[in-house]
């Protein structure tokens, strides 16, 4: 058993089984140089002889092929599949490549599928596991993303992101020289998708205080310490150096642990994934070539910064006991604002937010990316219904904006 699955274990210790039985579906985690060759061991002591391996263009050639080379010498037959692109070059977890991906398992008869690739091919080859009934191993190739461990897919069906319930992985191989040499765009979107818990973790916190959304305080503090990690080491991440690429790997997969451990993805994914997920979905309408993920929720963590803390500073129109009448949210909001503006402080300031983006590489706000002043706009006040059943700060703002001092 890794360090990080014993140290979120320890902390989860005195938890209810039923939770800790999502931790238990992860047996094994490997983070060092070499891990790819640890990977046919494993299906051999599974005895899972035959498997579907998806893979991109790109992940084919980094360790697609490589780790098909290694399987095949220990006796496992390997089924490549290589997801195909859309027009404009992207790969979509969408309909097309969910049916390409099953198809492959059902010809082949495999015991298992492998995601050798970043978040995308994770999604589509959890849910295609799971839609199978067998068990899939990741094999990340980028330390870009926090989905990795998720048992949630988020799939574009007919154009619309779903979050849809699938499985999470057995085990995961991240081999650190692959993830040293993943483009430099790749890792500062990973530091991005982490930075956005500033947010994400304020969110949920709101949720529960006013909403009375389920609350994991383990859940919390593990995701909060796995940020803390990135911050802090911040600049050796920038650099791409071993330890930062360990640092960062680390926390993207303590904060799957998190999610795994809660049941849902409230301690990671708040209005800043929101407004990510709708400028996706806008530009796949438009027929607009992606943006990485990571990137975007960088750069909405900063806007949704800038939001969050005029709020906190303009305070509510309403006073501690609202007038009869007003609903259960209201009151609560107003009943707990200190609480709740006390919590705004605790997130960086946009220009903090920005600058840590910026000493990896990455975008420093939206103005850094091709969105429009329109999009953003229309994104801010329509994003919260992408995850309508979530309730933000921001779904608050919009639901009960008269609350709000303008």
């Amino acid at each position: 058993m890794t360090s990080i699955l014993s140290n979120v274990r320890s902390l989860a210790a005195d938890l209810p089984a039923r939770q800790l039985s999502n931790l238990d579906e992860v047996e094994s985690i490997q983070i060092q140089s070499g891990a790819l060759r640890e990977v046919a061991g494993y299906l051999e002591t599974k005895r899972w002889t035959s498997v579907v391996m998806v893979v991109d263009g790109n992940t084919n050639d980094i360790a697609g092929q490589p780790l098909a080379n290694l399987l095949t010498k220990s006796s496992i037959q390997v089924q490549v599949t290589r997801l195909l692109p859309d027009w404009k070059g992207d790969v979509i977890a969408d309909e097309v490549s969910l049916i390409q991906v099953i198809l492959d398992i059902q010809q082949s008869g495999a015991k298992a599928v492998l995601a050798v690739g970043g978040g995308t091919i994770h999604d589509i080859s959890r849910y295609a596991a799971y839609t199978a009934g067998i068990p899939f191993i990741s094999v990340p190739t980028a330390a870009s993303v926090d989905g990795f461990n998720s048992k949630g897919a988020p799939i574009i069906i007919r154009g619309e992101k779903k979050t849809i319930p699938a499985i999470g992985p057995s085990a995961i191989f991240a081999d650190v020289d692959i993830l040293m040499s993943a483009p430099p765009q790749l890792t500062a979107a990973g530091f991005g998708d982490m930075l956005g818990k500033y947010t994400s973790l304020f969110d949920w916190k709101f949720g529960s205080l006013v909403a009375g959304e389920p609350y994991l305080q383990i859940s919390a503090d593990i995701t909060r310490s796995a940020l803390n990690q990135c911050v802090n080491g911040v600049e050796l991440i920038g650099k791409r150096s071993e330890e930062g690429v360990r640092i960062l790997m680390g926390a993207l997969i303590e904060s799957g642990l998190a999610m795994l451990l809660f049941g849902q993805s409230h301690p990671a994914s708040g209005s800043e994934h929101h407004l990510s997920h709708y400028w996706e979905m806008e530009f796949i309408r438009l027929g607009e070539k992606q943006l990485l993920h990571g990137a975007k929720v960088g750069a909405a963590c900063v806007e949704i910064s800038k939001l969050y803390h005029r709020l906190g500073e303009q305070g509510l129109e309403m006073n501690i006991g609202a007038s009869r009448g007003a609903d259960d949210v209201e009151l609560r909001i107003t009943q707990h604002w200190n609480e709740i503006r006390s919590h705004i402080t605790q997130i960086p300031e946009p220009v903090e937010l920005g600058d840590l983006m910026g000493m990896v590489g990455g975008p420093a706000g939206v103005s850094e990316l091709p969105i429009q002043s329109e999009l953003l706009k229309r994104s801010l006040g329509e994003a919260h219904k992408v995850r309508f059943s979530r309730y933000t700060l921001l779904h608050a703002y919009n639901e009960q904006g008269y609350l709000f001092v303008n």
